[in-house]
């Protein structure tokens, strides 16, 4: 006798989706840097140009917190399972911007806007291998920092395992990033420190509220109530 397929929930489903468009919009979002205010001044202070960051943390943070809210609300397994399959739109986005770069561009396109076009679009393949193994890398690592943490509070202390986590994967991902697309290209100590300085100070600002937003939507598409 048949069975009926479990049914999908609808914060995953939700989650999944916009899971999937900030993963392809990071990248196009990276071809900025923006100095931050405040978080900018740091860098006199420590002996660094004024910090800035490329604007593709702001997705990439989203990221961060949509895995953890999953692996708060479904699991690690479930929220490792949307890391490997956020690969699937990463991987589609890169061939689709390869292939319409490689096409010829239509006769009455505007020449400065071609050029801006592949600019901002064409990146070395050993950028691209670095976004997908940073990628990969730092959300796995926050999946796994976040889950390992929970212990018997609850939601107590959710902002603070999802504080650390962030911060730490975010290290890694700095490291992993910076030093497959530029090593041996100029030096990238300065590079470093400003972009994990900016990155921590994002992630213990910005992260805790996301999440905390996140798990809220996500029970309140289940019409589950939080943990005692």
């Amino acid at each position: 006798m048949a069975t009926n397929p479990p049914a999908l929930q609808r914060s995953l489903f939700v989650f999944a989706l916009f899971y999937g468009g900030m993963v392809c919009i990071a990248g196009v979002l990276g071809n900025k840097l923006v100095g931050l205010g405040p978080v900018s001044a740091i860098g006199p202070l420590i002996g660094l140009e004024p910090l800035s960051v490329e604007a593709g943390i702001f997705a990439f943070l989203l990221l961060v917190a949509l895995s953890s809210a999953v692996a708060e609300l479904h699991g690690t397994q479930m929220a490792n399972r949307l890391v490997r399959i956020g690969f699937l739109p990463l991987l589609i986005s890169m061939a689709l911007i390869e292939l319409v770069l490689h096409l010829p561009a239509g006769g009455g396109m505007d020449p400065g806007r071609l050029t801006a076009f592949e600019t901002i679009l064409g990146q070395s393949f050993r950028m691209m291998l670095a976004g997908l193994i940073a990628y990969g890398t730092s959300q796995t690592l926050n999946v796994t920092i976040f889950s390992a943490l929970k212990g018997k509070e609850g939601s107590r202390l959710l902002w603070l395992r999802a504080a650390i986590a962030s911060v730490l994967s975010q290290i890694v991902d700095t490291v992993l990033f910076i030093s497959i697309s530029f090593y041996g290209v100029f030096p990238i100590g300065g590079l470093l420190v400003g972009q994990m300085a900016t990155k921590v100070v994002l992630s213990i600002v910005l992260v805790p509220a996301l999440i905390y937003l996140f798990v809220g939507i996500g029970r309140r598409l289940d019409g589950t109530s939080a943990e005692a």
